[in-house]
C-alpha cells in the first residue's frame, strides 16, 4: 500500500466538491442537480469509472472549468470519484441537490479553499482516504471576527 497527497487545481473564482459516486448514470445526474439548482451556474464535472472501460466520463457547459474537472479526476484516479467544478454559485446552492441524487455515496469537500486528496493506492486500485481543506485554524474568534462574520453572511443574502 502506497500513499500519495494529490493537489487539485481549483480555477479563479470557482469552488470544487469531490465525491464518491457507483454509476455511470451519475454524469447526468449530478449535472441535472447543478443545472436544476442554480440557473446559469457554469459548471464542469469528470467521474472515473470504475469497471468496463474505465474511462472518465465528463460534462458540463463550461470549457475550462470541464478541462479542469477531468485533469483533477486523472490526478485522483480513484475509481468512483467525482469532480464537480462551479463558478457563479456556491457549494451551499448545490449540496442539498447533490444529497438527492441516489448514486452519490460520499462528499469529500465542497470548498474554494486550496484542496489536497489522499490516496491510497494498492495492488487493486487507487481509493481517496480523504481530503485537507484550506489550512489549520490559527486562533479563536473573538467580538471583533464574530461580527465581521455576521456582517459577511448579511451582505451575501444568507441571513437576514
Amino acid at each position: 500500500m502506497e500513499l500519495e497527497v494529490v493537489k487539485l487545481n481549483i480555477p479563479k473564482e470557482a469552488n470544487i466538491i469531490v465525491g464518491q459516486t457507483h454509476f455511470i448514470k451519475s454524469v447526468e445526474d449530478i449535472g441535472e442537480a447543478v443545472v436544476g439548482a442554480v440557473p446559469g451556474v457554469k459548471w464542469g464535472l469528470a467521474f472515473n469509472e470504475a469497471s468496463g472501460a474505465r474511462l472518465i466520463r465528463y460534462a458540463g457547459n463550461d470549457d475550462e472549468l470541464v478541462e479542469v474537472a477531468k485533469e483533477n479526476a486523472r490526478k485522483i484516479g480513484a475509481g468512483h470519484t467525482f469532480v464537480l467544478i462551479i463558478r457563479d454559485a456556491y457549494p451551499i446552492n448545490i449540496m442539498p441537490h447533490l444529497k438527492r441524487v441516489p448514486e452519490i455515496c460520499h462528499i469529500f469537500a465542497a470548498t474554494a479553499n486550496p484542496l489536497e486528496v489522499v490516496v491510497v493506492k494498492t495492488e487493486q486500485g487507487r481509493g481517496v482516504l480523504g481530503v485537507v481543506d484550506g489550512f489549520t485554524p490559527i486562533g479563536v474568534e473573538d467580538d471583533t471576527e464574530i461580527a465581521k462574520r455576521k456582517q459577511f453572511l448579511r451582505k451575501i443574502g444568507y441571513k437576514f
